[in-house]
């Protein structure tokens, strides 16, 4: 009897260990991502570039397609589409149906604080997973090579005076990117930035406006002056950027802190993916990113455009755009334009 029972035990304990290996088995064919677990892509990576072809979002959004692809560090295709409307928040709107899918990402910059802030969008940086930050572009505030003005100090002299006689055209919306980058370094200056007279010329006239002397200053970014200065049809007065940049060009661009401005404004770029995505596909593209930013291929890609590079992790990201949000509360609070 004793013996039986003995047998019968050795049994149960052969069936339970076979029962463990077999959970075991099934958690690691399942693509388990928990704790410790890793992620790959399984399907085609659609990336969202939240407004038409050719602005900053598209540019960095096939860039970035690009060098992952033909360097080899993706091997699942990465496909661009763009998803046009409400200073991007038809794109966010697209992506938020997709919680949880690592497969569908967007690029942004501070757009996506400033569009809820502004309350043209229910969504904002809060309902996606930041990934990772890229890239840091700057803002240029651009005259007609004839104007009065040779530097921004010249410029904000005659606005503490009588700040509704300049009028500011950008592409963007009142309270969003071209609006706020120049409302922020005038504060900086002294000008009362309640008076500031600005044009949104969403329809792309903006330059047009400026040559045919329909406004007075162009608030746009420093990429986009270059080909005109060139031509010497307008001149840059200051950029925003901590200090000069290098390249042609360029290089020959003030800083607002050189001339006395102590502010900056950073138009950074990065990556989100949907609400809700798991850790092992967060650590894969912060990893995939990362390994982006230090490519020799992707510093030409800087290079070629004039964009530093800027990378921040998840963590990092996440905490930056926050601290972002609580800095333009402060200059919509003081333009009346926050809806929050």
């Amino acid at each position: 009897m004793k013996k039986l029972l003995l047998i019968a035990l050795f049994f149960f304990i052969i069936v339970l260990a076979a029962c463990g290996n077999s959970d075991d088995a099934d958690a690691g064919e399942s693509g388990d991502s928990g704790e410790g677990g890793s992620w790959e892509p399984e399907e085609s990576i659609e990336i969202v570039a939240p407004a038409g072809a050719g602005g900053g979002w598209d540019t960095t959004a096939r860039m970035v397609a690009k060098v992952l692809g033909e360097e080899g560090m993706i091997e699942e295709n990465i496909g661009v589409v763009n998803k046009t409307g409400g200073g991007g928040a038809v794109g966010w709107s697209y992506i938020a149906n997709y919680e949880g899918d690592p497969h569908k990402l967007f690029v942004a910059s501070p757009p996506i604080i400033l569009i809820p802030l502004n309350g043209q969008s229910e969504y904002g940086h809060e309902d996606f997973t930041p990934l990772s930050n890229l890239i840091a572009d700057y803002g240029a505030f651009a005259v007609r090579e004839d104007a009065e003005w040779d530097d921004l100090n010249d410029l904000f002299e005659d606005m503490k005076e009588d700040p509704e006689s300049v009028t500011v055209v950008g592409e963007s919306a009142p309270g969003s990117m071209d609006h706020i980058q120049f409302v922020q370094i005038a504060k900086a200056a002294g000008v009362d930035i309640t008076k500031i007279r600005y044009v949104s010329a969403q329809d792309g006239e903006s330059l047009t406006q400026l040559l045919n002397g329909s406004v007075d200053v162009y608030s746009t970014g420093m990429a986009e002056t270059v080909e005109q200065v060139k031509a010497d049809n307008i001149k840059v007065l200051g950029i925003t950027a901590p200090e000069r940049l290098e390249g042609e060009v360029i290089e020959d661009f003030p800083t607002a802190i050189e001339q006395g401005i102590d502010e900056t404004f950073v138009n950074w770029r990065g990556f989100f993916g949907p609400p809700g995505m798991d850790e092992a596909s967060i650590a894969y593209y912060e990893d995939k990113f990362k390994e982006l930013s230090d490519s020799e291929a992707f510093a030409e890609i800087r290079d070629q455009f004039g964009w530093d590079e800027e990378y921040m992790g998840h963590e990092e990201y996440k905490a930056f755009l926050d601290e972002q949000k609580e800095q333009v509360q402060v200059l919509l609070d003081d333009l009346g334009l926050n809806n929050e």
